[in-house]
């Protein structure tokens, strides 16, 4: 008999492989439009604009947020991340406007509970849209970022987005101690019931360029964020890195943390995968505004294609085991997934 000789194998993985039907049946990552959320940045002006870092996001006025909260719910994406511009006036030492009633982030809250009071919001707590030097902290003379009086405006901040209505409050400025003491202010105040998403392991990374043209900051920064934000590391270091980032966040759900980011993403698979394997906690990525344009400026070029790569990105956080993805490619991603599972056009 032909082939007589040769031991055919019996496992053959590509049979499971031979259509889409198939591979859907055996695929083991999964996503739906539920587990991304979408950063939305908000201007002040009337109008809407463009960011020329950031192919493909605008800022929204709050006269046109309206009409992006029906695309948004339209889609299935049930969370938005807001972000501010803040105007160069009212940028001050003190950031002031970072807890002022009526700032641009609670008036968007208003507008959210009005035409999408179903969707959740989680408010960035730090303070660099508000501060003239761009850090996430107060700044003394001699440049040195201020621990404890930052997390007491911190506070304040988170108290007062509590009061607005946000969901979840997400403090994002790797400040010691300060998930604590948000915790104890919020109790305070009549407030357990608050959800609080720890940036926990927030890296002093170089893809954060546009989401920083996004607020208007990136000009004031005149110093890097290496000295409050983690080292990226080299292999030296890796191990002490990785032990250092899971002891941080045990410390934050210590002090009352309901969730934890990673940030930025794609280059920290390895702590998404630790943080989930290591606490069981809801674990989320930031696939952060760097990240993004470059995928967007290869595609513009030709040089790849968009759509699978970003579907590729974001099979990778679920893979990892991220629960949730914040990227500026949400809107784009819930429009595949509607497309693939024919509930789109």
């Amino acid at each position: 008999m032909l082939y007589s000789s040769y031991q055919f194998p019996k496992i053959r993985f590509r049979r499971t492989r031979a259509s889409a039907a198939l591979r859907n049946l055996v695929s083991e990552t999964r996503f739906s439009p539920s587990q991304l959320i979408l950063p939305v940045f908000l201007t002040e002006n009337s109008q809407s604009e463009g960011i020329s870092s950031l192919p493909g996001v605008q800022r929204w006025s709050l006269n046109d947020l309206p009409s992006l909260l029906n695309q948004v719910s339209d889609l299935g994406i049930q969370s938005i991340a807001l972000f501010p511009q803040v105007p160069a006036e009212r940028k001050t030492q003190n950031c002031e406007e970072a807890y002022r009633d009526d700032n641009l982030i609670n008036q968007a809250l208003k507008v959210i509970q009005r035409e999408a009071p179903d969707l959740a919001t989680i408010c960035d707590v730090a303070l660099d849209p508000y501060n003239p030097h761009g850090h996430d902290g107060f700044v003394d003379a001699d440049g040195r970022i201020l621990n404890d009086e930052t997390v007491e405006a911190l506070v304040k901040q988170a108290v007062c987005l509590s009061n607005a209505g946000a969901t979840i409050l997400g403090p994002s400025d790797m400040m010691d101690g300060r998930i604590g003491a948000i915790r104890d202010a919020l109790d305070a105040d009549g407030k357990p019931d608050q959800v609080i998403l720890s940036y926990a392991a927030k890296y002093a990374s170089a893809f954060y360029g546009p989401f920083r043209d996004a607020i208007g900051s990136a000009g004031n920064l005149k110093s890097d964020k290496s000295g409050y934000q983690m080292d990226p590391a080299n292999s030296d270091e890796a191990l002490r890195e990785v032990a250092a980032d899971l002891h941080e966040i045990a410390l934050d759900l210590a002090e009352g943390a309901d969730m934890v980011m990673v940030k930025p993403g794609l280059p920290y698979l390895d702590i998404i995968q630790r943080v989930k394997d290591g606490f069981g906690v809801p674990t989320f990525a930031y696939h952060v505004s760097g990240e993004y344009a470059s995928l967007k400026a290869a595609a513009l070029n030709g040089w790849l294609d968009y759509d699978k790569c970003i579907w590729e990105v974001m099979t990778s956080f679920r893979r990892a085991g991220a629960d949730a993805v914040l990227t500026y490619a949400a809107l784009d991603l819930a429009q595949l997934w509607h497309r693939q599972n024919g509930t789109k056009s």
